[in-house]
């Protein structure tokens, strides 16, 4: 049996608890609705859309999460993730001016393959080595749509 990351017992924790909290304030929403006011009825209402809209947000998040850590899976079963060698500050961050050397590397290799998923996770990986978390974001994102794409032409 496969055990979860201690990261994935946190959001599953954090996520019951922004649900115990969605249920009471839909209870205070509900009774400012029903409360005949106006003022009251506009406060119940955004008070069930904003935080439905957070919800929203941290579910496409999630998704995406969990997506990604399934590509990273399967190029970990390969023997196909970069190696972990780039040195590292005593804080554990990766030293900057390493990982934009070592990001030429996969670069590269995505231009030299554009439509492989397994090249996008690897570039995605070195963004966040350099510290480029929004096109880390953007690259697996790349990769999700290619492998995805790959799964329903084999399939």
């Amino acid at each position: 049996m496969k055990r979860w990351p201690p990261a994935m017992w946190g959001v599953l924790f954090v996520t019951l608890l922004t649900v115990i909290y969605l249920v009471v304030v839909v209870g205070i929403a509900w009774g400012l609705m029903t409360s005949g006011d106006l003022i009251a009825i506009l406060m119940g209402a955004a008070l069930i859309v904003f935080p439905l809209f957070g919800a929203v947000l941290v579910v496409r998040d999630l998704i995406f999460a969990m997506q990604g850590n399934h590509l990273l899976q399967q190029l970990a079963e390969a023997d196909a993730l970069p190696e972990d060698n780039l040195p590292k500050r005593p804080s554990g961050r990766v030293v900057r001016e390493a990982a934009d050397v070592d990001f030429e590397r996969w670069k590269t290799e995505v231009e030299a393959a554009p439509e492989s998923w397994a090249a996008w996770a690897r570039l995605s990986l070195a963004y966040r080595a350099a510290g480029d978390t929004n096109r880390a974001r953007a690259a697996m994102r790349q990769a999700i749509g290619l492998e995805r794409a790959e799964r329903n032409q084999a399939g």
